[in-house]
């Protein structure tokens, strides 16, 4: 199970071109794709196709060939196989035949957009590309809605900005998101902001939708506790206006509950005086000094 790089070439490490080099075959999603990566490393190996329109089929012709004392590679277009992309079944069947399976790490998608998504507590779920369908897609992240895990998710560019904006509702509008957008490639773009936001990043750059995303949602807030969209949307509207209208815009923003919002504010509250007036600091708020 070799990893591939996502874009940049260079991210191919040299275990997995020696591997690819010196397999007797190698199983590819597009061997087309694969094609082009090998002849910019000049390997030369036998191509095959293994995608999810034939995995069942061809793990039978690869399981005889292990059988035969061959080695075999499988990649995928980009990244690690078996991580949303062909592979998993394939590997079932190899193991369950007795042949040992060995990974090859190297890129990873889902990985690359966590290790900028800046989230230092809890762990993540990997959840992969969500139903197509509008209905089918609104009920899985329902379910996913309290989730406390950052959520990870891939996404095709004709579905993504309906899929943020299913989000932003179903969530609310201040659970922070990381869009990662084009990973490694020529056009990579990340960029983090509440979801009430997304629906104005996208308009602002039409180029915006195009290309394959990687989408980093943080974990939902214990009972009781607020978000960090929530609180951050707070803190800038405090900064500008009287409390009771701050929290009351902060609500229809993100989403949250102005009784939460209330109490955040007097909890964090760093003035003399609360309630806070338009300037006011609450703690954390790193643009201005306390009053």
């Amino acid at each position: 199970m070799v990893a591939t790089p996502l874009g940049n070439l260079q991210d191919l490490s040299p275990r997995a071109r020696a591997v690819l080099a010196t397999v007797d075959v190698v199983a590819a999603e597009d061997t087309r794709h694969s094609q082009r990566l090998f002849a910019a490393f000049g390997i030369a190996a036998r191509l095959v196709a293994v995608h999810q329109h034939n995995e069942q089929e061809a793990a039978g012709r690869i399981v005889d060939w292990l059988a035969a004392g061959r080695h075999v590679a499988l990649i995928t277009d980009a990244g690690t196989p078996a991580v949303s992309d062909p592979g998993a079944r394939l590997v079932a069947r190899v193991r369950s035949a007795g042949h040992p399976v060995v990974p090859v790490p190297g890129a990873c998608a889902a990985v690359a957009a966590l290790s900028v998504a800046g989230i230092a507590e809890g762990g993540f779920r990997f959840v992969g590309f969500l139903p197509a369908k509008a209905a089918a897609r609104r009920a899985a992240l329902t379910k996913l809605a309290g989730e406390r895990d950052a959520l990870v998710f891939y996404e095709a560019p004709h579905r993504v900005t309906a899929c943020v904006a299913d989000m932003a509702e179903i969530f609310g509008g201040g659970r922070e998101i990381l869009i990662a957008r084009e990973l490694t490639k020529l056009h990579e773009e990340i960029a983090a902001m509440p979801l009430a936001e997304t629906g104005a990043w996208f308009a602002a750059d039409a180029h915006r939708e195009r290309g394959e995303f990687v989408l980093v949602v943080h974990g939902a807030a214990e009972n009781g506790e607020l978000d960090a969209g929530a609180a951050r949307t707070l803190r800038l509207l405090l900064a500008e206006l009287p409390l009771k209208t701050a929290v009351r815009l902060a609500a229809e923003i993100s989403g949250a509950s102005r009784n939460g919002l209330y109490s955040h504010a007097l909890e964090h509250c760093q003035c003399d005086n609360p309630p806070c007036e338009p300037g006011h600091a609450i703690q954390g708020n790193v643009d201005r000094e306390p009053d």
